[in-house]
């Protein structure tokens, strides 16, 4: 029994370090200040970049289920890396503004097939359902840790690999993709037992799904979920370009905002989940949001660099629960329907694409713009947070 305990773990850890991998999506906050400069883009055309990243969520949540049951879980990861190094790859065949773009949306495509294929294929390896629990949140530690370090690998780029050069910012690419690379070849050698197929691969899958969103309870959660992953890019994304906009920081000394933010929502999940042991999830809910909407505010008028580290900062605290709650709920809420359900809420991870409008009102309004946006994607959430129905979500 040890002996095949101990072979669990040892199975999945290439698996947890596929988590690594997943963060990489949120590198396009402090990437894009690069990119701007480096083509000359305006705000609005720089907040495009998370939009291309995260529209393929909402593409492709329900169809990489469907090929998942095809092809089994592990090759849809496996799938998903090997897009994800094409793409990370092409800046260094040729480097200009459409071949980024491009590199960009398959960083996206790859990473919406393996948030649907790889907390599954955790199940492959890890039996015991306590085990298999704690191994989920390990896989999330994993990811929040490679969200942290995203920065870094960007600076590691210019300051290392490009010679300081701000020019050379895209080399951050082929690191993601080296990384990628191992990550897939790891897992390929390792022995994974296939789950049995679950559903034939065809359309009613996909028109099942969509059709919960009849259920009024399921449509304010998939938008919850939506304003949810909104409010996590959208903050990543304004936050370097707050502290150069209103107190000229270098691009360099900026990509402090975007660290702070995902330590403290690091350290937010750690929280969450001792407070949610002792108080009911929707309490803990509707205390968060409010304080994240007063973060928000904040933000949009306080110009001062503390203040503002510590809004920035407080957003990710109190937004760091946020989607696991909802998603919680909605699973809750029809639990005969938990594939479906899934299905609907990785498509919401399309959320991110919201940067675009917030990119888009920096450019017009400046800061105050764009933290407003996010306020107002707060503001939803908070709507979602006082008006769900506690009977329908099960809630004690």
């Amino acid at each position: 029994m040890e002996k095949t305990r101990s072979n669990s773990v040892l199975y999945a850890l290439p698996v947890l370090f596929g988590f690594f991998v997943m963060g990489f999506c949120d590198i396009v906050g402090i990437s894009s200040d690069y990119a701007a400069s480096a083509f000359g883009w305006s705000p609005t055309m720089a907040g495009l970049i998370p939009s291309v990243v995260f529209v393929w969520f909402f593409l492709l949540g329900i169809p990489s289920g469907l090929i998942m049951n095809r092809i089994g879980r592990k090759n849809t990861v496996l799938l998903s890396m090997l897009i994800t190094v094409v793409g990370m790859a092409l800046p260094l065949l040729h480097y200009d503004s459409m071949m980024t773009l491009a590199a960009y949306a398959l960083l996206g495509i790859g990473n919406a097939i393996l948030q649907v294929s790889l907390n599954p294929l955790l199940q492959n390896v890890i039996t015991d359902e306590k085990l298999l629990t704690s191994s989920l949140t390990a896989g999330q530690v994993v990811k929040a840790v490679s969200s942290f370090v995203g920065p870094f690998i960007v600076l590691a780029a210019v300051n290392w690999f490009g010679g300081g050069d701000e020019g050379r910012w895209y080399l951050c690419f082929p690191i993601m993709g080296a990384v990628t690379l191992v990550s897939g070849l790891w897992l390929l050698l390792t022995p994974i037992p296939r789950e049995a197929v679950v559903q034939s691969v065809d359309t009613s899958g996909f028109k099942e799904a969509l059709s919960l969103l009849g259920d009024k309870t399921i449509l304010l959660l998939f938008l919850g979920i939506f304003f949810a992953v909104g409010t996590d890019v959208s903050t990543n994304f304004l936050s370097s370009k707050v502290m150069i906009s209103r107190f000229n920081y270098s691009k360099e000394t900026a990509g402090m905002a975007p660290q702070i933010y995902f330590i403290c929502r690091t350290v937010g999940a750690f929280v969450g989940v001792f407070m949610m042991t002792r108080i009911a999830e929707i309490r803990y809910f509707r205390f968060n949001i409010i304080g994240c909407l007063l973060f928000a505010l904040g933000l949009a008028f306080i110009s001062h660099d503390v203040a503002d580290f510590i809004c920035i900062g407080g957003i990710g605290f109190c937004c760091s629960c946020v989607f696991s709650i909802i998603y919680g709920l909605a699973l809750k809420s029809r639990p005969d329907k938990g594939n479906e359900i899934s299905g609907l809420m990785i498509m919401a991870v399309a959320g991110g694409t919201l940067s675009f409008l917030v990119g888009a009102a920096n450019d017009t309004w400046g800061i105050v713009g764009g933290a407003l946006v996010i306020a107002c994607e707060i503001a939803y959430l908070t709507y979602c947070a006082f008006f769900i129905s506690l009977d329908n979500s099960h809630q004690k």
